[in-house]
C-alpha cells in the first residue's frame, strides 16, 4: 500500500496505528509538526517509543536529562534520536518550526533509554561496485537487533542517490516495513515498486510493505531521495540485516 499524507489541524501526520490505520504494520508512526515554542509531553504505558528529528530545533527532556536536538534537514545526515521503553515521560519543546517522527510498538521489556547522536549512527555504502553504480545508495541505521536486541523495532534512513536505485536487488521479508519519503527539493519524485504495483513517491508520502512484496525504489535524475525505514520484528522472526528473500528471476543479480 502507498499513500500521500497530509498534516491535520494539530500538526500531526499519521502513517499507521496499531489497531487502526494500516494496522498490519504493527506499529504506530506519526510525524509531529511543531510551531515555535510549542511543547508536548508523551507518556505511554505499553509501547516503546523512538523520537527522530527530521528538521528544526528543539529540546527533549526525560528522566531529569535535557538534550538539544537540531537538524537542517534529512540530507545533512546528522540525526538525533531518543529511544525509550514504556512508562518513561518525554517532554519536547520546539525552539522553531520543527518536525519529529515518532515510532512506537508494544514491548514488555524494560530497558535504559538511549540517546543517539550523529556520531552514534552507522552509515554504510552499498552498490558502489555493482551494476555500473546504478544501485549506489547510503544506508544509515539508528538501531536494529545488533545494537538494540531489547527492542521490537528497527529505525534508519536510506539516501537514494539521484537517478539510482535502492532496496535492490528486488527482495522481500516477512516483517512489516514502512518507508517515509523526503526529497532534497520539494518537487523531487521517484518510483516505489510494491510487488507488481508501481507508485510515484513524492515529498511526505509513505509506503507500507507487507510479507512477500518486493520493494525496490528508484529516484529521478537530479533529485536525492531520503526515506526513513522502519521495521517491526515479529515475535518468532526477528529481522536481521541478512533477512532478505530475493525474487527468483532476479536472484542472479545477487551472485
Amino acid at each position: 500500500m502507498f499513500e500521500k499524507l497530509e498534516f491535520d489541524s494539530n500538526g500531526i501526520k499519521t502513517l499507521c496505528e496499531m489497531g487502526g490505520k494500516n494496522a498490519d504494520m504493527l506499529m504506530t508512526i506519526r510525524i509531529k509538526k511543531f510551531k515555535e515554542n510549542e511543547e508536548i509531553t508523551v507518556l505511554d504505558g505499553e509501547n516503546e517509543t523512538a523520537f527522530l528529528i527530521l528538521t528544526g530545533d528543539a529540546h527533549i527532556t526525560w528522566q531529569g536529562r535535557t538534550e538539544h536536538i537540531t537538524r537542517i534537514n534529512a540530507f545533512d545526515r546528522k540525526p538525533f534520536c531518543l529511544h525509550i521503553p514504556r512508562n518513561v515521560e518525554v517532554k519536547i519543546t520546539a525552539k522553531e518550526n520543527t518536525e519529529i517522527l515518532i515510532q512506537q510498538t508494544d514491548n514488555e521489556r524494560d530497558f535504559a533509554p538511549v540517546f543517539y547522536t550523529p556520531d552514534d549512527i552507522l552509515y554504510q555504502h552499498f552498490g558502489e561496485g555493482q551494476y555500473d553504480g546504478t544501485a549506489y545508495r547510503i544506508c544509515s541505521t539508528v538501531f536494529d537487533y545488533d545494537n538494540a536486541p531489547y527492542s521490537n523495532m528497527v529505525l534508519g534512513e536510506v539516501f537514494n542517490q539521484p537517478g539510482r536505485w535502492s532496496s535492490y536487488p528486488p527482495h522481500h521479508h516477512p516483517q512489516p516495513e514502512v518507508y517515509y519519503y523526503q526529497f532534497d527539493k520539494e518537487q523531487g519524485f521517484g518510483a516505489c515498486f510494491l510487488g507488481d504495483e508501481v507508485y510515484k513517491s513524492v515529498q511526505g508520502s509513505a509506503a507500507f510493505i507487507t510479507d512477500g512484496h518486493d520493494h525496490q525504489q528508484v529516484v529521478a535524475p537530479g533529485y536525492e531521495m531520503c526515506y526513513v525505514w522502519m521495521i517491526r520484528h515479529l515475535p518468532d522472526d526477528t529481522w536481521y540485516k541478512t533477512s532478505r528473500f530475493y525474487a527468483p528471476e532476479h536472484e542472479w543479480l545477487v551472485k
